[in-house]
């Protein structure tokens, strides 16, 4: 559990490395808000339009050695992002991010699936930490490497991805030595019981439909504060782009500890009421956030992170117990969707910002996470399954 954890931590840092690059992307090259906003966007579609695929195909026929070549992509397009020069060769790195992450996920979360025992929340919440704790180092790289260094800067995070990529191959043989036991018998194939009640097709895809809707709103709200909430603190606060990063990071650590609590906090009150109190709670924060004075912003950053990702985790968990045959497809299909619709806010934002500008996006982002209450109507679990 802690060693994919680790290496999700890797992938994700290389991977969140885009970002935290964009205000010295836009400041050393002259990027606008929309090129920027493209960079990811071609990065989280590779990947969330691939997840779903890899899933699918390691549901039927698992690749443990995928997860070392995945790394092994992520290495090559982290290469071309520290010293490419033209704006096309940054796109095609991104590419190889987004295709190293795809093949990651689905195999990751099975890994982590496979060393749960009885503890599914937990589990998944040590995993999806290693993911989130990448995300909110990476600004910190920008602060303190990518500031001084500038876009070579991304060049000292190789070592660390070599590392990932010894990691996720001992990680790998575990894995066949799995398999090769559940083959010969000598282990039995685990099963994921699911603690929703009997549901019909037309009731899980009502479910899943529920559960699309509630990742749409919180990746297009995490996304405005990752990669574009910099610009703002810089615009309507005066603040350097060093200290930006900073509360950023703020955000996405305070995050890390909301995705950690969440999944065992599933475990013991159950996946849907741990949804409903990501989604009840940062609401009036969220939309009090474009109005308040600085020395409140780093308060509320707090407590945005922790609640609203403390369901990151759960509602992947959620998923594979809608459809609890087909645990790699609906790990893809859930965290591929989260990066598929990443990708598109960050497309959308960045042609805001480029149109009216920075206050009224935010603003008008700010109202994202009314959507959120599409929560109350999901199916209740019970609580205290065993696997």
């Amino acid at each position: 559990m802690l060693a994919i954890g680790a290496g999700h931590l890797i992938n994700d840092t290389a991977q969140n490395i885009a970002p935290a690059m964009f205000p010295y992307l836009s400041r050393d090259l002259g990027f606008t808000f929309t090129q920027l906003g493209l960079i990811t966007f071609i990065l989280n579609m590779v990947s969330s339009t691939l997840q779903p695929v890899v899933g699918f195909i390691s549901d039927k026929k698992p690749m443990p050695y995928a997860l070392p070549a995945g790394m092994i992509s992520v290495f090559i397009g982290l290469s071309m992002f520290a010293f490419a020069g033209q704006y096309f060769m940054i796109l095609l790195a991104a590419i190889f991010l987004g295709f190293g992450s795809a093949i990651f996920h689905p195999e990751g979360s099975r890994v982590s699936f496979l060393s749960a025992g009885n503890k599914r929340g937990l589990s998944q919440s040590i995993y999806q930490v290693g993911g989130n704790s990448g995300q909110a180092i990476a600004p910190l790289i920008g602060a303190f490497i990518l500031d001084a260094m500038g876009q070579k800067g991304a060049a000292v995070l190789l070592f660390l991805v070599a590392i990932g990529i010894i990691l996720l191959f001992n990680i790998s043989r575990w894995y066949a030595r799995q398999l090769r036991a559940e083959k010969m018998n000598k282990k039995p194939k685990k099963i994921l019981i699911s603690s929703l009640p009997p549901l019909t097709k037309k009731q899980v895809g009502i479910a899943l439909f529920l559960l699309f809707t509630i990742i749409f709103a919180r990746s297009f709200y995490t996304t405005n504060i990752q990669n574009y909430y910099v610009f703002y603190l810089i615009d309507h606060y005066h603040l350097t782009t060093r200290i930006g990063q900073i509360f950023i990071f703020i955000f996405m650590a305070f995050g890390v500890i909301g995705t950690f609590f969440g999944g065992s906090l599933s475990d013991l009150i159950g996946r849907k009421n741990v949804i409903l109190l990501s989604v009840v709670v940062p609401i009036p924060l969220c939309l009090l956030l474009p109005y308040l004075p600085l020395w409140l912003v780093p308060v509320f950053l707090i407590a945005i992170g922790t609640l609203i990702m403390i369901s990151f985790s759960v509602t992947v968990v959620y998923a594979q117990e809608l459809v609890p045959s087909k645990i790699g497809t609906m790990a893809g299909l859930t965290t591929g969707f989260a990066f598929g619709m990443g990708a598109i806010g960050s497309v959308a934002i960045g042609w805001l910002l480029d149109t009216i500008g920075i206050n009224l996006t935010m603003k008008i982002i700010s109202l994202l996470p009314l959507i959120l209450f599409v929560a109350i109507f999901l199916p209740k679990d019970q609580v205290n399954q065993e696997i």
